[in-house]
C-alpha cells in the first residue's frame, strides 16, 4: 500500500531530489548528509555543485580540505563535511576504494550514524534495515497512538525495532523513501493532509480524530543568546584573517579574529581584549561596519563587527591554527562561517567606495 503510493509519486520526487532513483552509494551519502538538518530546495545545488568538484570518492579523498569546505561553504554545520572526507579517506585507503556494503560496515565510517547508515545499506545495496529520522517518527507515532517521547532514545530504539519487522526485504529502500516522502509530504507536523494520505485507514490518530496529539514531544530548552565581537583588522591594505582548530564548531574555516563580550564590558573594549588574547595585535576602532543576528543548533548569537586599524605587534595565532594577512578581493576564496559571510558583502561596497 505504501510502496504503491510511493511508486506513483516517484516521478515527481525525482524531479525536485535528483539523486533519486540513482543506486550509486556515493551520491546516496553525499545527499543524506547533506539533507540532514538542511530542506530540499537548499541542497539541489549544492548536490550538483559538489559531483562537479567531488565526482567520485576518490576526488573527495584527494582533495584539500580548504576545497572541501568552499564548496560546502553556507550548508552550515561544517562538521558533516569534514566527516565527509575523512570517510572517503577510509573507503579509498581501508575498502579499496569500494563502499562497504551492510549497515553495520558503514557505521564504522567516520560521521555515519544509524540514520544514513541505513539509508545507503537499504536504497543502494538493498539490506532490510530501517531509517528513523523526525518524519518517520511522527509517521509511526500517529500511525500507532505512540504514546511515549520520541526525543527518548528508548522510543527510537523500539520505533526501529518495530520497522525491522515491518520493512518489505525486496523493496527495502523504497519503503524507507516512502516513509520519510509520506512525513514530510501529508502527515506533516502541523495540518497533516490525511485525505491524501494512502494508510490513513490504518492510522490510529487519524481514526480517533487525535492527529493534533501526536507526536509526544517534550519541549526543547530555552536557547542561549550570546554577544560576540569581531573586527576586521586592516594593515597596508590587507585584512587579517584567521582559521578555525580542525575539530570543534565550525572546525576548519577562517574568520575575523573576535570573541565574547563580557559581563560589565562594551563591546568596543571586548573587542580589543579579544584580538590582543587571540592574535597578539593591538588594534584601534574606527567605526562600527553592522551588527547582525545568527543561529546555530544550540544557541543563538548577536554579533558586532567592527573596522579596526592595526597598531602594533606581530600577528600570532593561539586558539587559531594559522593567520593570514590577505586583500580584500582575495576574501571570496576562503570558506567563512555563515555569520561571517554575511559581512563580506559590506566590505567588499566599502571597498567600492
Amino acid at each position: 500500500m505504501l510502496v504503491d503510493w510511493y511508486d506513483r509519486e516517484m516521478l515527481a520526487s525525482t524531479a525536485k531530489m535528483p539523486w533519486r532513483g540513482d543506486p550509486d552509494p556515493y551520491r546516496i551519502w553525499i545527499s543524506e548528509v547533506m539533507l540532514q538538518q538542511t530542506q530540499i530546495g537548499t541542497v539541489v545545488d549544492y548536490y550538483h555543485r559538489w559531483l562537479e568538484k567531488f565526482p567520485t570518492v576518490t576526488a573527495l579523498a584527494e582533495a584539500d580540505l580548504d576545497t572541501v569546505l568552499k564548496v560546502w561553504e553556507g550548508l552550515g554545520y561544517y562538521t558533516r563535511a569534514r566527516n565527509l572526507q575523512r570517510a572517503a579517506r577510509e573507503i579509498v585507503n581501508d575498502h579499496a576504494d569500494r563502499f562497504p556494503a551492510t549497515f553495520e560496515t558503514l557505521k564504522t565510517l567516520p560521521g555515519v550514524g544509524d540514520y544514513t547508515a541505513a539509508a545507503i545499506a537499504s536504497i543502494a545495496f538493498g539490506e532490510a534495515v530501517p531509517l528513523v529520522d523526525g518524519n518517520v517518527l511522527r509517521v509511526y507515532s500517529r500511525l500507532t497512538c505512540e504514546p511515549e517521547d520520541i526525543r527518548y532514545a528508548k522510543t527510537k530504539s523500539r520505533v526501529r525495532q518495530a520497522l525491522s519487522q515491518s520493512i518489505p526485504p525486496d523493496r527495502p529502500g523504497d519503503f524507507n523513501q516512502a516513509l520519510m516522502d509520506l512525513g514530510r509530504e501529508i502527515c506533516r507536523p502541523r495540518q497533516p493532509i490525511c485525505q491524501a494520505c494512502p494508510v490513513r485507514e490504518l492510522c490510529c490518530a487519524y481514526q480517533q480524530h487525535r492527529t493534533d496529539e501526536f507526536p509526544v514531544k517534550s519541549k526543547a530548552k530555552p536557547t542561549p543568546t550570546y554577544h560576540i565581537v569581531v573586527g576586521v583588522i586592516y594593515q597596508n591594505g590587507k585584512i587579517l584573517i584567521q582559521r578555525r582548530p580542525p575539530k570543534g564548531l565550525l572546525g576548519g574555516l577562517w574568520e575575523f579574529p573576535g570573541g565574547k563580550v563580557d559581563d560589565g564590558e562594551t563591546p568596543e573594549n571586548a573587542l580589543i581584549r579579544e584580538i590582543r588574547e587571540e592574535t597578539g595585535l593591538e588594534v584601534k576602532i574606527d567605526r562600527q561596519l553592522t551588527q547582525l543576528k545568527h543561529a546555530y543548533t544550540h544557541f543563538k548569537i548577536h554579533l558586532a563587527c567592527f573596522i579596526c586599524m592595526y597598531q602594533s605587534g606581530t600577528a600570532r595565532p593561539k586558539a587559531a591554527t594559522a593567520q593570514r594577512w590577505v586583500k580584500p578581493e582575495a576574501l571570496r576564496q576562503f570558506a567563512f562561517p555563515k555569520a561571517n559571510q554575511k559581512i563580506l558583502p559590506l566590505l567588499m561596497m566599502q571597498e567600492k567606495r
